[in-house]
């Protein structure tokens, strides 16, 4: 029994951090020079 909640907390801890190193990517990586910012499109 020690053993899976081992198991599940290691699998837990590395899906959080994956997702969380995933959408840091997904925000300032090389895709996020095709993003649009709305405050520079609408300019006076």
């Amino acid at each position: 029994m020690k053993i899976i909640s081992f198991l599940s907390t290691i699998f837990l801890g590395f899906f959080i951090i994956s997702t969380t190193i995933y959408s840091i990517y997904m925000g300032f990586g090389p895709m996020s020079r095709k993003l649009k910012d709305p405050f520079e499109e609408h300019e006076n």
